[in-house]
């Protein structure tokens, strides 16, 4: 599971990092140290100009939490962060944007806890981790994007359209696997391209492409428990801190 994680680039950067074609100046997101689920995230997408049909790469905001065109309430994506690689491609929720919307979302690595217990109370607790590469680059997180309609508002309204995306994830390997069972794939800067080309849509060829973030040559170093509360914002949270307690 990749349940919070860090997002600090300013789009800017990620016009450049991501060869992106086509970004709305007015479009902004505060550099979020602690980003949960509902929030508004930014995202690589390449997709048809309306007027023109050409292709062009994106950089868009979108809300962490897949809502599916054909869910009732918006309210499953809280439940929806994450697809598990093993099932992406034929669940419902996620095969129609595996084929068709595939994304990336840029991050400086993703935060996994596991349970320790304080000196001297004993009592539990989650002591995060924040995990990043170790050359500290940009991690490009494969994820998946879908529109949903509010049938309450008209269709041409703006505000009836919802954008929401999710995060593919596998079993955990090197340092991430040491602190949790899961942890998100990402895309190499080779293979981003075929990635996120919506007329590419053999699933055996775009499952090929996900790989570990940064070739699995990932740090992971504890960090204070402050990022618990998702209210907690700020490049503190990235600061190592030592372990309070013996872990479980």
């Amino acid at each position: 599971m990749c349940g919070r994680y860090a997002s600090t680039r300013r789009p800017e950067d990620l016009v450049g990092l991501f060869d992106i074609d086509r970004w709305e100046p007015e479009q902004t997101l505060a550099p979020n140290y602690n980003v949960a689920p509902t929030d508004d995230v930014w995202a690589v997408v390449e997709a048809a100009d309306r007027e023109t049909g050409a292709v062009e790469r994106q950089l868009r905001p979108l809300r962490w939490g897949l809502v599916p065109f054909w869910a009732k309430s918006p309210n499953v994506g809280a439940k929806m962060i994450n697809a598990r690689v093993e099932t992406v491609h034929e669940k419902p929720a996620y095969r129609q944007a595996f084929a068709k919307r595939r994304c990336l979302l840029p991050a400086d690595g993703f935060y996994e806890w596991q349970t320790a217990r304080a000196a001297g109370s004993g009592k539990s607790y989650k002591q995060p981790y924040f995990i990043t590469p170790e050359d500290g680059e940009v991690m490009a997180l494969a994820g998946l994007y879908e529109f949903w309609r509010d049938p309450g508002r008209d269709k041409d309204d703006p505000l009836a359209w919802w954008a929401t995306c999710t995060i593919i994830t596998t079993e955990a390997t090197d340092a991430a696997g040491r602190v949790h069972p899961r942890m998100p794939l990402a895309i190499t800067p080779d293979d981003q391209a075929a990635w996120l080309d919506p007329a590419h849509q053999d699933p055996d060829e775009l499952r090929s492409l996900l790989t570990s973030p940064a070739g699995g040559h990932l740090a992971a170093r504890p960090v204070s428990t402050a990022v618990n509360n998702v209210r907690n914002n700020g490049p503190h949270l990235l600061e190592p801190a030592p372990e309070q307690g013996d872990l479980e």
